[in-house]
């Protein structure tokens, strides 16, 4: 089991940057694929970027590409999100989420496959 801490959420102006953290505890975190989710008030819960176990695969949204980049420190039992170029769209609860244990490699793109979701960090883009 594992449990996840989101940090690094603000209010930022447009254009502007900003990078999440969601520590992790157990010893066991390199056994997860991880993923960042966000939710909008009205809106469904969508899938902003994901990474692999080892990190050398990622996914991300078309409507973030180019400008949020998702990283991992398994050394750390942490996964990050480097924001920038920071939209008023971009507005949401952010949530980290973790797949497994499991020995299956490659990313996961769909809510049904994570197990454990963090308490999410707000993050609210001005025009």
């Amino acid at each position: 089991q594992v449990q996840l801490v989101e940090s690094g959420g603000g209010l930022v102006q447009a254009g502007g940057s900003l990078r999440l953290s969601c520590a992790a505890s157990g010893r066991t975190f390199s056994m997860y694929a991880l993923g960042w989710f966000r939710q909008a008030p009205g809106k469904e819960r969508e899938l902003v970027a994901a990474i692999s176990r080892s990190g050398d695969s990622t996914y991300y949204a078309d409507s973030v590409k180019g400008r949020f980049t998702i990283s991992r420190d398994n050394a750390r039992s942490t996964v990050y999100l480097q924001m920038n170029s920071l939209k008023p769209e971009d507005t949401a609860v952010y949530h980290c989420s973790a797949d497994g244990p499991r020995y299956r490699l490659g990313v996961s793109t769909t809510a049904d496959e994570y197990d454990y979701w963090g308490q999410g960090t707000q993050v609210t883009v001005s025009s």
